[in-house]
């Protein structure tokens, strides 16, 4: 992300007055994003329906909210519950020959993205990335999945869904409540009324106009880029001062997981899908170094002495109650 780029989403999320300049093309915007809409809901845009139940796991806001996360926690909650889910991703930050593209363990993250690649290797689920969501959708059902997980699908309308959850990070929440280019937001404050569930990722530093549960992100092992066994938190499996690598929607939050576990570190923020190569991590020093697991499918073939941080996402018991009623119900 560039210097000016950083400084518009810090000013979007504390509102700063300056931003007020930009109204008209948020104007502009939000009527784009209505007409889209309003054509999807018209019949005037070909959607398809899959003869299985579709959740969407998404968010209104740019940067990390732990969307991932809870997909991968969906993934293993849907199977464990007796589903075959298969994951849909349109693969940002790949580049692959074709579409669609059903990831295997050889398939390289180059053309996959680094959020599939994570999400096939945490869940096992069959993982089909393409940028239009209803032929990869027929292309989970030819893999046997009988209910489909659309990762960050909230505004790809063409394929219809059972059940939207939308996911917000509790410390920045809605920002200064602007869409595009005023403020953080995709689609305007009112979608968050029309999604079936909200959570919020920590704690809630500000109000939302909903009701909403809670998720926390827990860490529960360090993995060695080398050998891929997971390792106990505590003791750390390094020593001395490490080398902190984050290319994630927010590295802050990467950050603040490492203060709490007392691991003494130098940050390295890069932009989200970050493409790296051998320079990123030339550090000029004999550090270890420590990422995330997004980051971590991207470094494999590039440093040694690496360990990536395995985070699960925890959603409040009232949430699950209510999923598995829903899921009932479909």
């Amino acid at each position: 992300m560039s210097r000016l780029a950083e400084r518009w989403l810090e000013a979007a999320y504390t509102g700063q007055a300056w931003l007020k300049a930009l109204r008209p093309l948020e104007w502009l915007y939000r009527r784009v994003v209505q007409h889209r809409a309003r054509a999807y809901g018209a019949g005037r845009r070909d959607t398809w329906r899959a003869p299985v139940p579709v959740i969407v796991v998404g968010n209104i806001t740019l940067g990390g909210t732990g969307k991932s996360p809870l997909v991968a926690w969906l993934a293993r909650y849907l199977s464990e519950s007796g589903w075959s889910p298969g994951i849909l991703s349109r693969g940002y930050g790949g580049r692959a020959a074709g579409y669609p593209l059903r990831l295997t363990p050889r398939t390289p993250v180059a053309e996959s993205g680094d959020e599939p690649r994570m999400l096939a290797d945490q869940t096992g689920c069959p993982v089909v990335v393409d940028p239009r969501r209803p032929r990869g959708g027929q292309c989970l059902l030819e893999a046997g999945c009988d209910i489909l997980i659309s990762d960050d699908g909230l505004q790809h309308l063409a394929l219809e869904r059972d059940l939207e959850l939308l996911v917000v990070d509790g410390q920045r929440g809605l920002g200064n409540g602007r869409c595009l280019p005023a403020g953080p937001l995709r689609e305007s404050v009112e979608r968050l009324h029309q999604v079936d569930a909200v959570l919020v990722t920590g704690e809630l530093q500000q109000g939302l106009p909903v009701a909403s549960h809670g998720m926390q992100l827990t860490p529960i092992a360090w993995r060695s880029l080398t050998e891929g066994m997971p390792q106990p938190l505590l003791p750390l499996p390094f020593s001395g001062t490490v080398n902190a690598l984050a290319g994630i929607g927010r590295p802050a939050r990467f950050f603040a997981t490492l203060d709490e576990l007392g691991v003494d570190y130098v940050p390295h923020a890069f932009a989200d899908h970050h493409r790296f190569t051998p320079a990123d991590l030339a550090f000029g020093d004999q550090r270890s170094l420590v990422m995330t697991a997004k980051d971590a499918v991207k470094c494999r073939e590039l440093t040694r002495d690496a360990w990536s941080l395995d985070v699960e996402a925890h959603p409040d018991p009232a949430f699950v109650d209510w999923l598995a009623a829903r899921l009932a119900r479909l």
